[in-house]
């Protein structure tokens, strides 16, 4: 096993096109060869306010600070977003607008240039106030108010303007990238069958679940959301259900004789989301490592965007698998006569409001610990503090030296607090395993394209040697599709059969490529097809001498949520059998 160790002084160099491969990491190991992290110890950061210690001038880290103290005030997320999308979309704009100027490594979304003498921590703090601004509307004076005390700090000048101009162009395109990725999707209602093992909700409140949709949006880095599903869930019948359920009942239970005090501690300490452990851990390993600012604009869009995808994965698999909870398990007993039933069973802490199987602390926690070790290695120093409650217990802080270990233990908090069994902590270590991986194996930050824009796993070729073009019957009448009912379109920028659409733009509208002979389906029209090569030497289909293109955020056939789209410098239409635009809708 190898681990990215940093040089000292601890300071990160610039990585060429984001070479991570060797910062892979074995969450759970008791020991790492990892160097000891910087001799200076982070100062303690409450959980609950992240305000305790200055980013010292990093505005990227004051920026992602301002985001947690949004995210962590009542009702400022909308309750169908989940907020790590929000962080991601933050970070790639900041992450952009740095290296617009910089010119360190590929931009993950669409291409931009700047001076190189431009303003990076202008460019930053604007790149993250104005996403925030479209995200968080009701919270614009706040974010002024802020980044007008960046930009105060800096010189006037060409220098600033220009930073200024690339960070707004940056927020503008990354919104513009995700703004039909599903997450406004409404939620789809959730229906038990009430049959032994699938999940129903819990008391004491008994909430509808949450995100039943967020499988289904589209990933930052992922080709889908459920590229790395983990396996079903051992059968209930089996020794390995028992022993598992057996434990948490132990364990788990509010009044347990088995748990020890500090593992009581630790299930409370860690009774919040789980992202937001690990951006405070960022932002204090970060400082320590004393990061500068483009350094922390590649760790944290990287951090930021694998969270994002760890999330989207883990509902996935959450509702593919819809596996009942501990203290749904426990209370009715069913399926398995090792586990008996015990009707009044609760657990320590309060079971959130989606299925058990995988977990997500340890889903998270892993792919978290994963990244930040890719950058600082293993061994770092820092603190995390139970929030202070009126009238309750003193805040709890403990130290911590090793990213491998918090994820560990964020994981076994769960199973202490009696929400999840070891069953979902190995599973969801594995997902955050596999998707963090996956995050630092990429040759640079940017958008995977889906080979098959259906959502369905890919196979090795982009495209099929004859790809087929029909007609389907749509809500804008007549229109051009894929042999699997996939949405074709055609974009207003191309010039005759020549594409334009390359790099972040074919991303986001990937285009329809075939090694062979395009074959017409029912309704189409073989003299209207044709082809054309692109500058990357594939072959893309054409009709009527419009180049086709897909929409990354048509997940599956009969989809048509890039109808009549400003994208990329011009509109995006649906075709009729004719080959013409549709411009209704």
């Amino acid at each position: 096993m190898r681990i990215f160790a940093l040089p000292e002084p601890v300071r990160i160099q610039r990585r060429p096109v984001l070479a991570l491969a060797v910062a892979f990491l074995t969450l759970g190991a008791q020991h790492t060869a990892a160097p000891a992290a910087h001799a200076t110890h982070a100062a303690p950061l409450a959980t609950a306010n992240v305000g305790a210690q200055p980013a010292r001038g990093n505005v990227v880290i004051e920026w992602n600070r301002t985001l947690l103290d949004i995210v962590r005030s009542p009702h400022a997320q909308p309750p169908t977003v989940h907020p790590t999308r929000n962080f991601a979309i933050m970070s790639a704009a900041v992450y952009d607008a740095v290296n617009a100027i910089s010119r360190a490594h590929p931009l993950y979304g669409p291409d931009l240039t700047a001076p190189q003498d431009a303003s990076r921590p202008a460019a930053a703090a604007e790149a993250a106030h104005d996403t925030l601004t479209v995200l968080y509307p009701a919270h614009k004076a706040d974010l002024d108010r802020r980044l007008s005390t960046d930009l105060a700090g800096i010189p006037d000048g060409r220098a600033k303007q220009e930073g200024v101009k690339v960070g707004a162009q940056a927020a503008r395109a990354i919104i513009t990238l995700r703004a039909h990725d599903g997450a406004d999707a409404t939620p789809p209602p959730y229906v038990t069958t009430g049959k032994p093992g699938d999940y129903r909700p819990t008391p004491p409140a008994f909430k509808a679940p949450e995100f039943t949709q967020w499988g289904k949006v589209t990933p930052f880095l992922l080709r889908t959301g459920h590229q790395f599903r983990p396996p079903a869930p051992p059968a209930l019948a089996g020794a390995a259900y028992a022993g598992a359920m057996n434990e948490v009942k132990a364990v788990g239970a509010a009044r347990s004789a088995t748990r020890t005090a500090e593992q009581t501690t630790l299930a409370k300490l860690w009774g919040g989301p789980a992202q937001n452990y690990w951006y405070d851990i960022a932002q204090q390993v970060a400082l320590a490592r004393h990061s500068d600012l483009d350094q922390s604009a590649d760790m944290f869009a990287l951090l930021n965007l694998t969270v994002a995808d760890a999330t989207i994965g883990i509902y996935d698999a959450k509702y593919t698998y819809r596996f009942w909870r501990p203290i749904t398990a426990i209370r009715l007993a069913a399926g398995n006569p090792q586990v008996k039933r015990d009707p009044a069973w609760t657990p320590l802490v309060a079971t959130p409001p989606d299925p058990s199987y995988p977990g997500m602390h340890s889903d998270i926690s892993t792919a978290a610990a994963t990244v930040l070790a890719g950058f600082y290695g293993d061994r770092n120093d820092f603190t995390l503090t139970s929030p202070a409650t009126a009238g309750g217990p003193r805040p709890y802080t403990k130290p911590y030296t090793s990213l491998s270990a918090t994820a560990t233990e964020a994981g076994l908090s769960r199973i202490w607090g009696g929400v999840h069994t070891r069953l979902d902590h190995k599973s969801g270590n594995a997902l955050g395993t596999a998707i963090a991986r996956y995050a630092l194996g990429q040759s640079k930050l940017a958008p995977a394209v889906p080979s098959a824009p259906t959502g369905k796993t890919p196979d090795d070729s982009a495209s099929p040697a004859g790809a087929t073009v029909a007609v389907r019957d749509s809500k804008f009448g007549k229109i051009l599709v894929d042999g699997q009912g996939r949405t074709l379109y055609l974009f207003e920028a191309d010039k005759g059969t020549s594409p334009t659409c390359y790099g972040a733009c074919a991303k986001a509208w990937p285009p329809l490529t075939a090694t062979g002979k395009p074959q017409a389906g029912g309704g189409a029209s073989p003299a209207l097809l044709g082809t054309t090569t692109r500058t990357d030497h594939t072959v893309q289909v054409t009709y009527n001498g419009h180049p086709l293109y897909y929409f990354v955020s048509d997940v599956k056939p009969g989809d048509i949520t890039g109808q009549g789209l400003n994208s990329f410098g011009a509109k995006w239409y649906v075709l009729d059998p004719q080959g013409n635009k549709v411009e209704k809708g």
